[in-house]
């Protein structure tokens, strides 16, 4: 196995190349300085003799804005530009490539202390091993208005013990308008409190 030549390059002597194949938003930025925080430069960057960087775009951004003056390099010497484009192109698909053995991955989940981790929203990753009899009982009770909101959404709306009826043409009817069989009665909603939003205009239903 031919020996990787390992380098530490100064950043302010390396560049992007004149085009990138992969786009590095925000986001992916925002997430490579947090793992950078948590655990350092784990990732080498690839360049060329030149110092442009052909795999490691993204971190390069992350560190110079972190404030690194320094970073561990690969150094790629003697390969065409077709070659190192090709480089690119495929760190960037096989790395796309690669999924989740969920099974194993819920399984890691479990044995972490907290769920801060580069590159995944907390929230999201609790969800996954979550009680399933408690995002039941979450589920159940959501848009409830609880019993001590309702005293002050009355007084700032007003109460209402039926819908009010539309004059207007163009307005729809608030009582059901299915179509009925001949001579068959419109049904009328169950009665119910219900206040206007005085934000919105929606109904809130009581």
């Amino acid at each position: 196995m031919k020996k990787l030549d390992i380098e530490i390059r100064k950043l302010s002597e390396l560049r992007h190349p004149d085009r990138n194949a992969r786009m590095h938003p925000d986001k992916q930025i925002v997430e490579l300085k947090r793992s950078l925080e948590k655990d350092g430069q784990t990732r080498l960057l690839v360049i060329d003799e030149e110092g442009v960087i052909w795999i490691g775009n993204g971190l390069y951004i992350a560190m110079l804005e972190m404030g690194y003056t320094e970073a561990y390099c690969i150094v790629k010497k003697g390969m065409s530009e077709i070659e190192k484009k090709k480089m690119m192109f495929s760190d960037n698909r096989i790395f796309d490539l690669g999924v989740n053995d969920m099974s194993a991955f819920e399984d890691f989940l479990t044995e972490l202390e907290d769920f801060d981790i580069p590159g995944y929203d907390p929230e999201l990753l609790e969800t996954l091993i979550a009680d399933p009899v408690k995002i039941d009982e979450e589920m159940s009770s959501y848009g409830i208005v609880p019993e001590e909101r309702k005293a002050e959404i009355q007084s700032n709306a007003g109460i209402y013990d039926n819908p009010p009826v539309s004059t207007q043409p163009n307005e729809a009817s608030p009582v059901a308008t299915h179509a009925n069989e001949p001579g068959e009665a419109l049904h009328e909603p169950a009665e119910r409190e219900y206040v206007i939003c005085p934000k919105c205009g929606e109904k809130i239903w009581l």
